[in-house]
């Protein structure tokens, strides 16, 4: 493990009656990076962040945060790092401001320091207009950015962010994303795990993916892509729907197509050859083209190449 690492995994496992939830998990975190942990449903997501926040402990294996192991030291740990959970635990019969103040005491913040913290942050997070409301009022969104407040009051050197915009309106999402980004630029450490695969894409300097409790690709997003180049796409739409869209089937370079709305996309080896064809497609049928665009593989395309050979081996 790289000593320029706040985060080292090595073979972390957990197992609940015959279900290995996490089998044999490593990895490491750099300093000042957004790690991106990704899986399907039931992949391991949530046990392996539990574990890395002393919420259980692993049953086999080590975790190390910035140097303490969370087995031997999980109080120590707790107090360097700030946790957003999946499920949002903010105290519903308090105000935003009780809630910010209460967990400032709790992380031993100083009573001046952690009333100017908490001003600043609901003030940067578009809450200090409602500071004396009881949170049970709140939307959705706004609990959300209120426990990613208060996981700030302490200014923890790592952010452990479980499905931040899960479910969120659009405005509470951009203004969560901006603040990651903000965080990353202060050179805070955040370990993400999130089902939104463009999510990932935009914020994470190395993305993992879990399935079935094993990693199953540690890289920087370009990077998962780049070893993918058999999924290069292009994306075509024209002034009318084709009566038979077959044919597109039956390109020789075509490996599979999928109609998205009124575009189709086309996968492809050789984006060059299968270019020339639909020309000839769109002039054989009087077609016009809408849009023609050469697309290489998205990280939404690697995530389910790698995840379902998992699920292929899995079932053989």
């Amino acid at each position: 493990m790289s000593e320029s690492s706040v985060i080292q995994v090595s073979n972390l496992k957990k197992v609940y009656g015959k279900t290995v939830a996490v089998d044999n998990v490593s990895f490491e975190v750099k300093k000042g990076e957004i790690f991106g942990f990704l899986g399907p449903n039931g992949a391991g997501k949530t046990t392996t962040i539990r574990m890395l926040t002393g919420v259980i402990l692993p049953d086999e294996g080590e975790a190390k945060i910035l140097g303490i192991d969370i087995k031997e030291d999980p109080i120590s740990v707790k107090k360097i790092m700030g946790v957003v959970p999946e499920v949002c635990n903010v105290y519903v019969d308090l105000s935003s401001w009780d809630n910010m103040i209460l967990t400032g005491k709790i992380y031993g913040v100083k009573r001046k320091e952690r009333e100017e913290k908490a001003e600043e942050l609901l003030k940067k997070f578009g809450l200090w207009e409602r500071k004396d409301e009881k949170t049970r009022k709140f939307s959705k969104g706004m609990k959300q950015r209120l426990i990613l407040a208060m996981s700030l009051i302490h200014e923890p050197k790592i952010l452990f962010l479980d499905e931040p915009t899960s479910g969120l309106d659009v405005q509470s999402t951009r203004m969560i994303r901006k603040i990651i980004e903000e965080l990353r630029l202060k050179g805070k450490t955040i370990f993400l795990t999130t089902h939104n695969i463009e999510e990932a894409n935009l914020l994470c300097d190395r993305i993992a993916i879990i399935n079935k409790g094993k990693i199953v690709a540690i890289d920087s997003p370009e990077k998962l892509k780049s070893t993918f180049k058999r999924m290069q796409s292009v994306e075509v739409a024209f002034d009318r729907i084709p009566e038979d869209i077959r044919w597109l089937h039956s390109i020789p370079y075509v490996n599979e197509c999928k109609k998205l709305g009124d575009k189709f996309r086309v996968y492809t080896k050789d984006p060059d050859s299968l270019i020339k064809e639909l020309v000839n497609f769109a002039e054989k049928n009087n077609l016009k083209f809408i849009s023609l665009n050469t697309l290489g593989p998205s990280l939404e395309d690697v995530f389910v190449a790698l995840t379902e050979k998992v699920e292929a081996k899995y079932h053989e």
